[in-house]
């Protein structure tokens, strides 16, 4: 979807480590908090046996998705539960497009919230508010072997996950949902706005994938020249667009055609257009002169009538639409399916007549990972937050880390099996030491999304990449974009760094807050016009003045502040 529509949460998922973070100095420390007693009476850590001996009562706070079935009691996997715990939560349900005018409502009122909130769906910002002003309480004591068990093993697996739920003070204010498809460079993250080419156009033009900047220009060249023949032969109704895509628009940009120009940076971090150097300098991508080619290059295609006129203006049900008329020679997306209409056997038996552009060299051959790559599928704020209404937090914090046994969260995450209604996500199997396994199943017409959101409850969640072919198959919809990534472009992603994912101060929060709403607008408001107009050396000065003006150097420092106290590991784009 377009920028404006997606969550920003999928931008940030990299390793910084509580020492390190401690080190940082400057602005107001994160809220300090009470020593979280481990018991209810402050006792000694006590471990839960569960189903419970006799039934205990406890009270949360979910949403769910609209037209579906709203009391969570009546889900499969809650009722599951209960019988496994002997644990019966109360629910207090909102449906999901309205949490967020509701939630802000709920939170300003203590006294009536309920004990916990699973999905939390809450932001750094309001982490950091909500704990300062005591609504939420710190959980880092009870997360031990004796109350949280499976979250503990997913820590010891993957330390990097804690560390990033961990703020400078040494406190865990919320527990995470973790979903890794592919780690690294291999992430199905590292590429948001990823390139596809019709390679049906070039089969009957008898064209080559193009391999570089002045091989692409020659294929948009040609379908722009042979429209008429394309018409004819694809039956198609409209005007051909060799060039689709929605400018400063997220996933459907096509900003990444760049990387190729100057030092290769491109400008893989969207919103905040942040890279770092070799030498673990943080710069502003569109204050190198790779950008300024790129987006000159772009302008040079413009104005040969090979990109979409609407490229600028259109949303996001626009750009789908002439897409699925089968109008477009080279489009962006998270995936082509959305785009064009395919369904996953076009593109699993290879027919789709769509395939990813390789990155194109111009004057190197590179891609950036996005923010993300190295800890991939992470949200802090997603999870679980317990209220200061908790009489029995370990308790709590115990029947929610059965959301973490690595059977149960694919099934919170997706869905699950053996329910009665005609359909589920998941039928369970066996992997090949003959242990229990959720298998996805074949659903048939329904859609994966609708069976999807009517089983899974969100949430406390990790699905970690080693659970594949373990506990739980992978994704027929994520594998084909994996193999894409492994294949096409991880071996050019020779950047060495990329930006951690730190849970920074309150008052860095809000400075990179302030400070971005004029530096991301300026910088989205000169590449359209330039795209449009042309670059002249006036133009280009204009834009680093006014840079200079919205107070670049000051984000910049804010952002370098974090790298320098983070380890070679957790920077590392391995």
């Amino acid at each position: 979807m377009s920028k404006l529509h997606r969550s920003l949460a999928l931008v940030m998922a990299l390793v910084m480590t509580v020492a390190l973070l401690a080190g940082c100095g400057g602005g107001s420390s994160a809220p300090e908090a009470p020593a979280a007693a481990p018991a209810a009476d402050g006792g000694e850590i006590t471990s839960y046996e569960f189903p419970l001996a006799e039934k205990v009562e406890i009270s949360g706070l979910t949403r769910y998705p609209a037209n579906t079935e709203s009391d969570p009691n009546n889900r499969t996997i809650y009722k599951r539960l209960e019988e496994a715990t002997n644990v019966h939560v109360n629910w207090k349900a909102i449906q999901g497009d309205q949490w967020g005018d509701k939630i802000a409502l709920e939170m300003a009122n203590i006294k009536t919230l309920p004990e916990f909130i699973n999905p939390a769906g809450l932001g750094d910002a309001d982490i950091l508010k909500y704990a300062k002003q005591g609504v939420i309480i710190p959980l880092e004591s009870y997360i031990v072997p004796e109350i949280m068990p499976n979250l503990c093993k997913v820590f010891e697996q993957a330390p990097e996950y804690k560390d990033m739920c961990t703020d400078e003070n040494g406190h865990i204010w919320t527990l995470p949902w973790i979903e890794q498809l592919g780690v690294g460079k291999t992430a199905i993250q590292t590429i948001g706005n990823m390139p596809f080419i019709n390679t049906a156009w070039l089969d009957f033009l008898g064209l080559e994938m193009p391999t570089t900047v002045d091989e692409f220009e020659a294929v948009l060249i040609a379908f722009r020249d042979n429209a008429d023949a394309l018409k004819k032969e694809f039956n198609i109704d409209g005007d051909i667009i060799p060039l689709a895509c929605i400018i400063n628009g997220g996933n459907e940009d096509c900003r990444v055609l760049c990387n190729g120009f100057g030092e290769g940076y491109g400008d893989p971090d969207d919103w905040r257009h942040i890279v770092i150097t070799d030498d673990k300098q943080v710069i502003c991508a569109a204050t190198t002169e790779g950008w300024r080619a790129g987006v000159e290059w772009l302008h040079k295609l413009y104005t040969e009538n090979l990109f979409d006129p609407d490229a600028f203006t259109q949303e996001w049900s626009t750009y789908v639409a002439k897409g699925k008329s089968g109008r477009y020679g080279v489009c962006f997306s998270w995936d082509v399916a959305n785009i064009v209409g395919l369904t996953m056997a076009d593109i699993q038996n290879g027919t789709a007549g769509w395939a990813p552009l390789p990155m194109l060299k111009a004057d190197t051959v590179n891609l950036t990972p996005n923010t993300g790559s190295l800890t991939s599928g992470f949200d802090r704020g997603r999870g679980a937050v317990l209220t200061a209404n908790a009489k029995n937090p370990a308790l709590i914090c115990a029947w929610l880390d059965q959301m973490y046994d690595p059977l149960q969260s694919p099934q919170n995450n997706w869905g699950t099996y053996g329910e009665d209604d005609g359909f589920d996500i998941f039928v369970m199997g066996t992997n090949d030491k003959g242990e229990p396994m959720l298998q996805h199943a074949d659903l048939g017409d329904h859609s994966p999304v609708e069976v999807r959101e009517a089983e899974m409850v969100d949430g406390c969640l990790a699905v970690l990449d080693s659970y594949y072919g373990v506990y739980v198959t992978c994704p027929d919809d994520a594998q084909y974009r994996l193999d894409w990534i492994k294949d096409i472009y991880t071996p050019d992603m020779h950047t060495k760094y990329v930006f951690p994912n730190a849970l920074l101060s309150a008052d860095d929060t809000k400075a990179i807050s302030n400070l971005l709403a004029d530096i991301d607008k300026c910088i989205e408001t000169a590449r359209a016009n330039a795209i449009m107009n042309g670059f002249s050396d006036a133009d280009w000065d204009q834009l680093q003045k006014d840079l200079q003006a919205y107070k670049l150097n000051d984000l910049l420092a804010i952002f370098q502040k974090y790298v320098d106290a983070s380890s070679e590991a957790a920077l590392l784009a391995k």
